[in-house]
């Protein structure tokens, strides 16, 4: 199945194991468990081997909102790189322009990252990129375009309302002019993400 999965996000998350979005923290502190009837009795640790790898494939999906295909071809790409497979898929993922405009506090979720971009109100170097996986270079200056500034999102991204508390070490941010520059390619160890990559090589090596 290649769809994305467009439902609710808090329920994903439950179903993830892990806040996928911010809004999600709040739900999930209160409700730490799997969807359904049956949610509170289900013991994550009981579910096989496969069960696991699967999840974990599925949340590193989720937690980027790419489809089945697209995944499977960043492992595709990963697998034919020197460095460590799952190192390699996670570092491609995060270099994406959706979730690099996410990182930078540009968008409060990779959602809304994903129809910023769609929508044609960011540009790389200048030019107009509409296509959210767009792979980012080094040295590439991502920015709001001049006649999306005053949107209301964006009005809020400059004041830091969507910002972690520290930008990623990979990025050079300048929030007020609604602009950042990949300054090199994410490294594994800097990307916090709620997966074990590990078990998705393990995944797709089967």
């Amino acid at each position: 199945m290649n769809v994305r999965y467009t439902g609710p996000k808090v329920r994903l998350s439950r179903r993830a194991g892990v806040p996928l979005t911010r809004k999600a923290v709040r739900y999930f502190e209160q409700r730490p468990y799997p969807p359904g009837e049956h949610g509170r009795k289900t013991n994550r640790r009981n579910t096989g081997d496969y069960g696991l790898r699967l999840m974990e494939k599925q949340k590193l999906r989720w937690y980027y909102d790419v489809s089945e295909r697209q995944l499977r071809r960043y492992w595709d790409l990963a697998v034919r790189k020197s460095g460590a497979s799952g190192a390699e898929l996670v570092t491609i993922l995060e270099s994406r322009l959706a979730s690099l405009v996410l990182r930078a506090g540009l968008a409060p979720s990779i959602y809304a990252a994903r129809q910023y971009i769609s929508h044609g109100h960011i540009a790389v170097d200048g030019r107009k990129v509409d296509i959210p996986s767009y792979l980012v270079k080094p040295g590439q200056v991502i920015s709001v375009r001049e006649r999306s500034r005053q949107m209301q999102p964006f009005v809020a991204a400059a004041e830091g309302i969507y910002a972690d508390d520290r930008p990623a070490g990979y990025l050079s941010v300048e929030l007020q002019e609604l602009r950042f520059t990949l300054v090199s390619r994410p490294q594994r160890e800097q990307i916090a993400i709620p997966v074990d990559e590990q078990l998705v090589v393990e995944f797709y090596s089967r």
